[in-house]
């Protein structure tokens, strides 16, 4: 894996591998992409960045062995893999891909590996079919045979009538590989050795590379935030049409964002404007948006979800969130629990057929089953210091505009007044009434009235002091 280079359109102090593309990092789809396959070790060879990168690798969990090679000075793709021979081996086959492919698949990489073995050629070139082949050197084949890479001022008009591309995936036999890359030299504009060189020096040997054509949605690389936008495009493409594919239903896959961690059971039903991301999983028939974001979230069955935020939350077999909830980490609702109109819930779990229904904030707090919180309900949870928990028992109700001011215990089948500022625990069954006694005046809105007419009247004004009036 080439994750050395510098990224330069990219304009950002991020490293190049490290740009996301549906929610991942380039060099994650790759390396999860070549995982796949089983191989030996894989080695990544890194450059600029190169400690956020080992670090940024080690969490995404490979089976293989992972080795990483520093190139210290970036002379190109062909330099990049002569610093990784020694990494390299006895291994008999040596796949090569550059770190700015997000696209390529494990089913790709198989069938690459699969032609390289089944014919014994010395090289397989994967190639695509760009949207735009201007700026991209045409790949001339016979066959399935590679001929040449018709480049720039040297291609016949003949060959820039040719769409096909590469993409540097390439898979080489080891010996082939690394007798062919010290003939490669840096005659060229950038005064770099290519990779793309080897399968010309290979074939005037005498030896056979092959050409494996794939569709990477008219994409090719990453080397701007133009063609990322356009990788993740296709790449969302792909990740929806999957899910369609086992049985969800996408109303309008073009405004559903879904990234490749997330599971859905069939028959569940995404509508526009959502965003599934990290680990979230979606159970059987739900239904999820329109205009829903959820973060490493789970969904149960039939349960329904619109206009919402989750993060790190659990939501129940047939509960309901939404509209305009915000769900944060911690958060569990239980079956046929209801979190409802500009609620927020927060490291709190809501037991079954209990309802937030709106207008309230739950922070900290065990709700049982059975349970009511009126709207403008605040679980008061933080002394300026710490956080305290609130305990609802099952089946309590707790009335509108009531704050409960943690640590608090309201009792099994408790009533709480509207308006209330409870402070200390409530017992079962018992009512807890905390407010100002009301105090009425009558016939205030008449003197009001008089009182507002006067202060209308024009005020007289007093003679000067000796005048005569």
């Amino acid at each position: 894996m080439l994750a050395a280079g510098d990224g330069k359109r990219l304009k950002s102090d991020l490293p190049k591998p490290l740009h996301p593309v549906c929610g991942r990092p380039v060099l994650w789809h790759i390396l999860k992409a070549a995982d796949a396959l089983g191989p030996e070790r894989l080695i990544v060879v890194v450059g600029r960045g190169k400690d956020r990168v080992i670090e940024d690798v080690a969490g995404y969990g490979l089976r293989a062995p992972t080795v990483f090679v520093e190139q210290r000075k970036l002379l190109g793709t062909g330099h990049a893999v002569m610093v990784a021979e020694e990494a390299v081996g006895d291994a008999d086959d040596v796949l090569v891909i550059p770190g700015d492919e997000p696209l390529v698949t494990a089913g790709q990489l198989k069938a690459l590996m699969g032609l390289h073995r089944r014919r014994g050629v010395a090289g397989v070139i994967q190639t695509t079919i760009p949207a735009d082949a201007r700026h991209y050197s045409r790949v001339v084949r016979d066959g399935d045979e590679f001929v040449k890479l018709a480049e720039g001022s040297d291609a016949t008009v003949e060959e820039l009538a040719i769409h096909e591309v590469a993409t540097a995936v390439f898979a080489f036999r080891r010996e082939d590989l690394f007798r062919a890359l010290p003939r490669v030299d840096r005659d060229n504009r950038q005064r770099e050795y290519y990779l793309t060189d080897v399968p010309g020096i290979l074939r005037e040997k005498g030896e056979r590379i092959l050409v494996q054509l794939v569709d990477n949605g008219g994409s090719v690389g990453g080397n701007s935030r133009a063609e990322l936008a356009h990788a993740a495009d296709v790449m969302r493409r792909r990740i929806n049409d999957a899910h369609m594919d086992r049985g969800v239903t996408i109303v309008d896959p073009e405004t559903v964002h879904i990234e490749p961690d997330v599971r859905i059971e069939r028959d569940a039903t995404i509508l526009p404007f959502t965003f599934l991301e990290g680990d979230t999983r979606i159970g059987r028939e739900a239904v999820v948006g329109p205009s829903v974001r959820l973060i490493d979230t789970s969904v149960g069955r039939e349960a329904e979800i619109q206009f919402a935020v989750a993060r790190g939350a659990r939501i129940g077999p047939r509960a309901t969130v939404g509209p305009f909830a915000s769900l944060r980490p911690g958060t569990v609702l239980d079956e046929h629990a209801k979190a409802g109109t500009f609620v927020e819930i927060k490291n709190s779990r809501v037991g079954r057929d209990s309802k937030v229904p709106h207008l309230s904030y739950v922070g900290d707090a065990t709700i049982g089953r059975d349970v009511n919180i009126g709207a403008a309900t605040v679980t008061v949870n933080y002394d300026g210091y710490r956080k305290h928990r609130t305990v609802v028992g099952d089946g309590a109700k707790v009335g509108s505009d009531t704050m409960l001011v943690a640590p608090v215990k309201i009792g099994k089948g408790a009533f709480t007044g509207a308006g209330s500022v409870i402070t200390r625990d409530v017992p079962p069954g018992a009512l807890a009434l905390e407010r100002s006694q009301q105090v009425t005046v009558p016939g205030y809105a008449d003197r009001a009235e008089r009182r507002a007419k006067r202060s209308k009247q024009p005020t007289k004004k007093r003679p000067a002091k000796g005048s005569k009036s």
